[in-house]
């Protein structure tokens, strides 16, 4: 595989810059989903390159990241939630506004990861609080809420420079915005995530009850885009072959409420037979330190999602060496091929759980494993950081 990412190319525009910038970045969540984990690696990688970084987050619960940084970091209080969606999200970024609005830091470059923080970040621009902003697109969502689409209408037309993770976000924001938005990769830290135990697994194992052969994981908790029915059926399938399966769900926070789905899918449980906490395995929101293990609890990894920004869980899955069963879209698709991952129709319960199946053969989930290896290096933080760097740099030399 030809590595687009960390050739000459790169190196090359990095070095017409060798000013260290100043540089905020803002998340919604000290909660590790997705996009906050792209923030906290992405600023954890400017940082070491030797730039100044301070990322700013909102904290609902005063209790920070669950994860010590070497970067800056100050968390912006925020207050109890309304039960209104968009009220929830116009106090998120009010929250935002007000904080900035009286701190007197100043930097080169304002980056928000998602919707609330790029509003926010509009809102100070027009004041002339800050000059322009940066915001990556992780994914598009198909909000019913008029205001909620206007926020997100608003993050993606009125930035300064727009960037995106994948082609496939990269298409559809040229399509549907006339924008483009130059892809900056994700990545995975190969220094946390690998196939080596480190002699946790057995207590983490009896934490959480994990005593099931086999044993399949996914993460990011159950809500409609991560296909959580269609993986329940699959899975309720596999209980007729295999009656002592596991399956593990972790994960979950999110600002948005998908109870009507999370009824639905608890109603199927108990229609199909799947017992919560002994099938079943639901563990939340598992402490940072012991996400690694728990990848190397499992046989395999199932993440059959069908809307992704990029997917940082599969990577991190393959770099703690279990075989991957994900969707066979994009953007899936940009980064595996069928040697590497089972890759299915996302859409047909059957054919997750005949890769389920399959997956279970050792001589095909050591072959999968072997093939996928050789990505890694093509998805380092540090290239992630020095692209980066390059369009930062665009944008500086553009204003100047």
């Amino acid at each position: 595989m030809r590595n687009p990412h960390n050739g000459n190319v790169i190196q090359e525009q990095y070095a017409m810059t060798e000013k260290s910038l100043r540089l905020a970045l803002l998340t919604y969540s000290t909660k590790l989903r997705g996009s906050v984990v792209h923030t906290l690696e992405l600023a954890e990688a400017l940082h070491a390159i030797g730039h100044t970084v301070c990322v700013y987050a909102l904290d609902k619960d005063s209790s920070g990241f669950d994860r010590r940084l070497s970067c800056e970091v100050k968390l912006i209080p925020a207050q109890p939630a309304p039960n209104s969606i968009d009220t929830l999200i116009q106090q998120r970024i009010q929250e935002f506004v007000a904080y900035f609005s009286k701190s007197g830091d100043r930097y080169d470059c304002y980056h928000a990861q998602d919707c609330i923080g790029a509003n926010a970040l509009a809102i100070l621009r027009q004041r002339e609080q800050i000059p322009h902003y940066v915001r990556t697109v992780h994914h598009i969502e198909a909000y019913n809420s008029p205001y909620l689409h206007e926020c997100q209408e608003r993050s993606i037309r009125d930035p300064d420079l727009c960037l995106c993770v994948s082609t496939r976000w990269q298409r559809e924001l040229q399509q549907q915005y006339q924008i483009h938005a130059p892809r900056v990769i994700n990545g995975v830290n190969t220094q946390r995530f690998s196939a080596t135990l480190n002699g946790s697994e057995q207590l983490l194992r009896e934490q959480l009850g994990v005593q099931g052969n086999p044993v399949y994981l996914t993460v990011g908790g159950i809500e409609p885009r991560k296909n959580s029915i269609a993986l329940l059926y699959a899975f309720s399938q596999i209980l007729e072959i295999y009656p002592h399966a596991q399956l593990m769900i972790a994960g979950g926070a999110t600002l948005f409420d998908y109870q009507a789905y999370r009824n639905e899918f608890f109603v199927l449980a108990d229609k199909l037979s799947v017992i919560v906490g002994k099938h079943l395995l639901l563990p939340g929101v598992i402490p940072d330190v012991a996400l690694p293990a728990l990848y190397r609890l499992a046989d395999a990894f199932v993440f059959p999602s069908v809307k992704e920004g990029w997917g940082l869980v599969v990577l991190e899955a393959i770099a703690s060496g279990i075989p991957v069963i994900t969707a066979n879209q994009a953007p899936f698709t940009e980064f595996l091929n069928p040697n590497q991952a089972l890759l299915v129709d996302p859409t047909s319960p059957e054919a997750i759980a005949q890769s389920m199946q399959a997956i279970l053969s050792p001589d095909l989930a050591h072959t999968l494993v072997q093939n996928s290896q050789p990505i890694l290096p093509h998805y380092s933080w540090e290239a992630s950081a020095r692209l980066h760097l390059v369009h930062y740099d665009e944008l500086l030399r553009g204003e100047g």
